[in-house]
């Protein structure tokens, strides 16, 4: 970096919002400043970091993680926050950070209440003060969260809370009360019934369908509210929903709420908390259905309570998908094989009855694997300089070629609307100049390949050699090695997959017809 760059990072939360000193403006008022005091402040480039509406009590904060990453390419020199507390709130993760991530990527730290400056600790943390910092304001958060939730209890029994979203079938009332929707509620009331005939959730699920209902996420969607995504819903009703209709109690007009809870202060991780700890309130709302009809219908579908801690765990868990509808493909235990069960009942869709052989997946996803490792060891001097500037001299003569050639090209289009040549003429020629920018078009992807792999910093590339020699003595795919490599696979009907790398450098070429999505 030629230039100092200082980084200057402000937060405010919802309830800082309500001290007027804390305010975005006033934030970057006093560290501009501060900026503008420092010696520095001759050569250099200020950036401003602004996280508006986020809690401090963790680092998913998009301005953060904006920050980190400049940090991580070495873009930044210095940051400077007003006091601790807009950096985090979380001690831990904040001591973490400026005693030992920032120190080695060399970035200055400053908190300009607190009086601190890592440039004046050089080895040193702090001591003792910045550590009661710390846990000052962690400590705040969790006596704040213990009030909000306090208040949101005292306001939940009395009925007085309300959750803004409302179940299919309702619409929210003037008094926040949930009132019956006339174009979904008698879908709800047609669900209950269809159930009480004796009807499976799969039946009644194609039922709807056959109708042309639209999904609850589709109706929302119709209506502006875009909170689903229902790109892959194609008008499918899933079992899974019609379940949760009929064992959702609301229906028959009773309000529930605090069926979970945050496991942690600022987290996003939720427990599902037990019945007892619900609130509920009866004859709260209008009842779209009656509670005998509930009990009736529960009784046929009672809740299963599912028992994780024999979960079995194999090599593709939670990554096989289906490339057709997206939707993950189930996996069978009797004869392992993973199939699309969400088109099971639609004969009209691509993935009807698609399946494929366990072991089968994991032979082809292990030599694609082992392909890529050995195409990665095989690419010598990735980084040497001289290799890098050859490759960048020949793709810049190439793009030199093809834009001459492309030239060419329009300006035989040209003489052929101006007659000067004939159509015969004209179709010759340009087969000709097609062949050519084709070819011209492959080797200029294959230089610019070459370079992206020899741009690689020097530590990332290491990583990839290394996963890369590693995968060349399993054998096999494991677990471990499927988590570390993939994100995804989509399995498509013609026996075509495609993986979405976990790690980017391992998606270097396509490799025998299977397309790299990342």
């Amino acid at each position: 970096m030629s230039k100092y760059v200082i980084a200057l990072y402000v937060r405010l939360s919802l309830e800082d919002s309500k001290v007027d000193s804390l305010s975005i403006h006033n934030q970057l008022l006093a560290l501009h400043k501060y900026v503008d005091a420092m010696p520095e402040s001759d050569n250099c480039e200020v950036l401003e970091f602004i996280d508006n509406g986020y809690t401090g009590t963790n680092f998913e904060r998009p301005a953060m993680q904006e920050l980190l990453e400049k940090v991580r390419a070495l873009q930044i020199n210095c940051i400077i926050v007003r006091d601790f507390s807009r950096f985090g709130r979380n001690s831990l993760e904040s001591g973490y950070f400026i005693e030992q991530v920032f120190p080695l990527f060399k970035v200055r730290f400053i908190s300009i209440n607190d009086n601190f400056d890592t440039i004046r600790y050089k080895n040193d943390t702090g001591g003792m003060d910045v550590a009661f910092r710390y846990l000052i304001n962690e400590q705040y958060s969790h006596d704040l969260s213990r009030k909000y939730k306090s208040a949101k209890y005292a306001l939940m029994r009395r009925g007085e809370y309300h959750d803004k979203r409302t179940p299919y079938g309702y619409l929210p009332g003037e008094d926040k009360h949930f009132v019956p929707d006339e174009q979904t509620a008698p879908v709800v009331q047609m669900i209950f019934e269809l159930a009480l005939e004796g009807n499976s959730a799969s039946m009644i699920a194609r039922r709807l369908y056959d109708l042309g209902i639209p999904t609850p996420g589709e109706y929302k969607a119709s209506r502006g509210d875009m909170t689903h995504d229902i790109s892959r819903a194609n008008g499918i009703w899933d079992k899974a929903i019609i379940l949760r209709i009929l064992r959702d109690e609301r229906y028959t007009g009773t309000y529930i709420y605090g069926k979970s809870k945050v496991t942690e202060v600022g987290g996003n991780h939720v427990r599902r908390r037990d019945e007892s700890e619900w609130f509920k309130i009866p004859d709260f709302h209008p009842a779209i259905i009656s509670k005998e009809t509930f009990q009736k219908t529960l009784e046929k579908f009672p809740p299963i309570v599912c028992n994780k801690k024999n979960i079995h765990m194999y090599p593709l868990r939670g990554m096989v998908f289906c490339g057709c509808c997206k939707h993950a493909l189930i996996r069978q235990r009797k004869s392992p094989t993973f199939l699309c069960r969400y088109s099971a009942r639609y004969e009209h869709m691509e993935c009807h009855r698609m399946e494929i052989l366990e072991s089968e997946l994991e032979q082809v996803v292990y030599s694609i694997v082992e392909k890529q490792a050995q195409i990665i060891l095989g690419i010598d001097s990735l980084a040497d300089a001289s290799s890098l500037d050859i490759r960048l001299e020949q793709r810049a003569e190439y793009e030199k070629r093809l834009y001459a050639l492309r030239n060419e090209k329009r300006r035989l289009y040209e003489e052929y609307l101006s007659k000067q040549i004939t159509l015969e003429e004209y179709k010759a020629q340009k087969s000709i100049f097609d062949r050519d920018l084709d070819h011209m078009e492959q080797v200029h992807a294959k230089l610019s390949d070459d370079i992206e792999l020899m741009q690689f910093s020097s530590s990332e590339h290491k990583k990839v050699r290394a996963i890369a020699s590693d995968v060349t003595g399993t054998g096999k795919l494991t677990r471990e090695l499927a988590e570390l490599l993939i994100k995804k696979i989509y399995v498509y009907p013609d026996n075509r997959i495609e993986i979405d790398w976990a790690i980017s450098g391992f998606a270097v070429t396509d490799v025998g017809g299977v397309k790299n999505a990342g």
